[in-house]
């Protein structure tokens, strides 16, 4: 504690979630796995949608747009804390840690509104299948998609840099495994209702209305489902749906949770594994859900190792 009263002026702690007992170094590896099997898996989706001309198609490229995002949040947070446990140091420096919250803000709110743009992606396609090349032409999908990343990027901005414009004159130790502002404006000694108030506006923008979107889009696809005749195509669609709302329902939950709970109900250990889920089980689940169940992906994958074992020979 020495060492860390001296640099407490230059560095933040993170205390991590992970001691050096046999069961939380299982539990450690365990997550490396995930971690790394999500950055495989969302790289598969990425190379597959790139390779393959039959899936250059809007769906597709804003699922490639959703693995990206998926593997860049991982690689924000996930590196840092697995360098922390094993080379046992906590330190960030606080440019790290601005960094770590306009990264995860970027990647996160970005997700938010790309899985609104998602969700209209799939109403345009069940309920006006004839409209659906001018509906979702390839300009509008360009202007949901980079509009995803501007929108995540400002929130990102604002949030990073109003938290650490904050004094913090007591103690440096953030009990998270990554910067997260919440977690980081508990340790501000300054009034911080005022940024409170704004983070809470943010969340709004950022949760509830492409929450509210999405489910907008699910319902009209759901009355569109109940008129189908045929009950083959009614029960595939409440599987690809509800399957879809499973992701998004936790995603989005689990925001909900960490950013828009009361002051007063909120637990430091609650917000960790709530945080774990988001930042590392979701992006593992999304190619799961929307790629390795998809029949269009699954034959992308067989042409494209039919033609790597063609080389071969």
């Amino acid at each position: 504690m020495e060492n860390a009263n001296n640099t407490s002026g230059i560095y933040f702690i993170l205390l991590g979630v992970f001691n050096h007992t046999e069961m939380h170094e299982f539990l450690f590896a365990m997550l490396l796995v995930i971690s790394i099997t999500s950055l495989m898996g969302n790289a598969l989706v990425i190379t597959l949608i790139l390779l393959d001309p039959q899936l250059h198609t809007p769906m597709y490229f804003l699922l490639s747009q959703l693995s990206l995002m998926d593997m860049m949040l991982v690689s924000t947070i996930v590196p840092k804390m697995a360098a922390n446990y094993l080379m046992d140091t906590r330190f960030i420096s606080p440019t790290g840690c601005g960094t770590q919250i306009f990264l995860f803000l970027t990647f996160g709110g970005g997700e938010c509104f790309l899985l609104a743009a998602m969700s209209y992606d799939r109403y345009v396609a069940i309920c006006h299948p004839l409209r659906y090349p001018i509906l979702m032409s390839q300009r509008l999908c360009l202007l949901m998609t980079t509009g995803s990343w501007l929108l995540g990027a400002v929130d990102g901005l604002m949030q990073a840099a109003t938290t650490l414009s904050f004094p913090y004159c007591h103690s440096r130790e953030i009990n998270h495994f990554f910067c997260e502002a919440p977690a980081l404006i508990r340790l501000a000694c300054a009034d911080t209702k005022l940024f409170e108030s704004f983070m809470y506006i943010c969340c709004i923008l950022m949760l509830l209305i492409p929450l509210s979107l999405i489910f907008a889009s699910y319902s009209l696809i759901l009355a569109t489902v109940l008129r189908m005749r045929s009950a083959a195509a009614r029960n595939k669609a409440f599987t690809t749906c509800s399957s879809h709302l499973a992701v998004v329902g936790l995603f989005f939950g689990t925001g909900i949770f960490i950013y828009m709970r009361p002051k007063s109900y909120r637990s430091e250990a609650h917000d960790k594994v709530v945080s774990g889920v988001y930042t590392i089980v979701t992006p593992l689940l999304n190619p799961l859900i929307y790629s390795v169940r998809n029949k269009d992906v699954k034959g992308a994958l067989k042409r494209c190792l039919v033609k790597f074992l063609q080389c071969q020979h």
